[in-house]
């Protein structure tokens, strides 16, 4: 049953046989079979199928929400039993927002250090993509915004602050001011992150309530691409303070406050709520608490 209700999640996630499958390890037709005798053993439709994947039935959705459950608490099980035997070992999953790209290596650095056999992927997503992956058991635990936008049932650790500041090269527009307001920034040459990353909403309703709109001429996905830009001189942007001073900007980049509002926003790890949390995740949560206290005593 477990092996069933894994492929099943698996299908959910990719929406197509062949993919699942692959994931899984398994051919297509295993998968396909072991998927019906699943329907067979619950007594309902779980897939509606034509020449290919239709999307889950609602009796499908529903058996979804337990096959995350069930499958979760196996895993939490094994694992559990194998740190029993071999002391705390295995993978951990993250996936983080750019903006925490950099201060990762803050939490996997001394975890490593305690736990030598844990080994890491981390992955860069938007704040919805961390949650869905999160939902659907693709990672361990995420580091994304805890305000701001619905996060679900999970448990967060705040970790630090993002504070807004203007990137920017010297001999620029405000190049040589001590702060600058929100309505200034608006009208400069601006590299930002794309429309589907968190930051970049937040940006824009700062801009907005400063009654000012952000126009940028370059767009990205990623954070080197906006750095790599700003050192030209031709692009100014607005970033976190904690990611800009992490890369080691040159003396002729400029590191400015942007004020009117002073805004913040909260940035923590988050992992799917459950008791109990696998050693794993329990272990991460133990370690970003650590960060964040530590943090707090600086």
């Amino acid at each position: 049953m477990i092996d069933k209700l894994e492929f099943f999640i698996a299908l959910a996630n990719q929406k197509h046989f062949g993919r699942a499958a692959e994931e899984c390890g398994v051919t297509q037709p295993t998968l396909s079979a072991a998927i019906r005798q699943l329907e067979d053993q619950l007594g309902v439709m779980l897939v509606s199928r034509g020449s290919r994947f239709q999307g889950l039935t609602p009796e499908g959705q529903r058996v979804l929400e337990w096959a995350r459950r069930i499958v979760g608490d196996s895993r939490t099980m094994r694992e559990e039993m194998r740190a029993a035997r071999k002391g705390l070992a295995g993978h951990i999953r993250i996936a983080a927002i750019p903006t925490a790209l950099a201060m990762v290596s803050k939490i996997t650095t001394p975890f490593q250090e305690r736990h030598p056999d844990v080994t890491f992927s981390i992955t860069s997503r938007n704040s919805l993509q961390v949650l869905s992956l999160l939902e659907n058991l693709e990672i361990d635990a995420g580091i994304t915004y805890l305000e701001n936008e619905p996060l679900g049932r999970v448990t967060s650790v705040p970790l630090y602050a993002e504070r807004y500041h203007l990137i920017t090269a010297a001999g620029s527009p405000l190049s040589e001011r001590e702060s600058v307001t929100w309505k200034e920034v608006g009208d400069l040459r601006l590299c930002l992150l794309t429309a589907d990353m968190q930051n970049r909403r937040i940006i824009n309703r700062h801009l907005a309530e400063a009654g000012t709109v952000a126009k940028p001429t370059l767009e990205s996905n990623s954070m080197i691409v906006l750095f790599s830009h700003v050192q030209t001189g031709r692009w100014a942007s607005i970033m976190p303070k904690n990611i800009a001073d992490s890369f080691g900007f040159p003396a002729d980049i400029r590191k400015i406050p942007v004020t009117e509002p002073d805004a913040e926003h909260l940035v923590g790890l988050v992992a799917t709520h459950r008791e109990p949390f696998t050693p794993l995740v329990s272990a991460l949560l133990h370690e970003a608490r650590l960060l964040a206290e530590g943090d707090k005593d600086r």
